[in-house]
């Protein structure tokens, strides 16, 4: 089949190459426009053009999908289907029919739950012991399609959202290629989502990091694990922005304020919340690089009875 492929990040460059290595043609792919990257907010190509541009496809970066330009050129591209892997934004519903068997999308949740933008970090986030990869349909509503096939993974529990995406995405590719292969022979069965059980998994904002420490010491763990790499779950001592990067929950409780350092030893600064205590096993002041907490302590000394704060 001829395929169209929308996709921006890293999570869908093993969908695009699963394609490539595939005896299905790759017509074109669009994907967003070229944005600062990194610390020095200088320009650069996404993953998914990279990979396009090194195999020779056309690649297009429109600014707004209901471009007529758009429109007109996936139809030159005469496509069989459109595949989409965390373009990033919502297609258009004139553009849906384009391919003549419609878009499919690789989606990083066992939908119907955690629809959206985020639903990695979500997911691992809330504490969720599964996850998995749908490919559904694309439909005019959010992630509403029909499902055509779901994978399923556990989630360690101290594993982060990048480790759980990096897998997924892998997963997804071998399991959207079977689709594909499916669509082709007439054989794949559709099934409608369950539209009450739906969540949604908005996009993560920066100010979601800061420590709630009045939280049970799970659910900071969780939080911690869910918004590694970014923005990082983050908190305040001294009047100082330290990023929380490794953490580990501890059922003890103690009767201190959460928020209160109870102990302090080379492996970890232990932590009271709402129920338990958590070691931080590994911190990063803002602008530097992570450090264990015995590096940390070396240089800055934390004592008993101090607080982290919110503010």
């Amino acid at each position: 089949m001829v395929i169209g492929f929308f996709g921006t990040p890293q999570f869908a460059v093993p969908t695009l190459q699963r394609v490539l290595d595939s005896s299905h043609t790759i017509a074109g792919v669009v994907t967003q426009p070229d944005r600062p990257r990194g610390r020095g907010h200088k320009v650069s190509v996404g993953p998914v053009k990279a990979l396009a541009v090194a195999q020779g496809i056309p690649v297009i970066q429109p600014t707004r999908l209901k471009d007529p330009d758009v429109e007109s050129t996936l139809r030159d591209w005469r496509l069989d289907l459109g595949v989409v892997a965390a373009y990033g934004r919502i297609i258009p519903e004139h553009l849906l029919s384009v391919p003549r068997l419609g878009m499919i999308n690789v989606h990083a949740s066992l939908l119907p739950r955690y629809r959206g933008a985020a639903p990695v970090h979500r997911a691992v986030m809330a504490g969720e012991r599964e996850t998995g990869v749908t490919i559904m349909r694309v439909v005019k509503e959010l992630d509403a399609g029909a499902m055509l096939a779901t994978v399923t993974r556990p989630i360690g529990p101290d594993e982060t959202s990048d480790v759980v995406e990096a897998d997924l995405a892998e997963l997804g590719a071998d399991l959207l290629l079977r689709v594909v292969e499916q669509l082709a022979d007439g054989s794949l069965v559709e099934v409608p989502q369950d539209a009450a059980s739906a969540t949604y998994a908005s996009r993560l904002a920066r100010d979601e990091g800061l420590i709630d420490w009045s939280l049970p010491a799970r659910v900071i763990h969780d939080r911690v694990r869910g918004l590694h790499p970014w923005p990082h779950a983050h908190t305040i001592l001294h009047g100082a922005r330290l990023l929380v990067i490794r953490t580990r929950p501890m059922e003890r409780t103690s009767d201190a304020t959460p928020g209160t350092v109870v102990a302090v030893s080379p492996e970890a600064i232990r932590v009271a919340t709402g129920r338990g205590e958590l070691d931080i096993l590994t911190i990063q002041p803002e602008g530097r690089r992570p450090m264990a907490a015995r590096e940390y302590l070396a240089g800055h000394p934390i004592r008993m009875g101090e607080s982290f704060s919110r503010a």
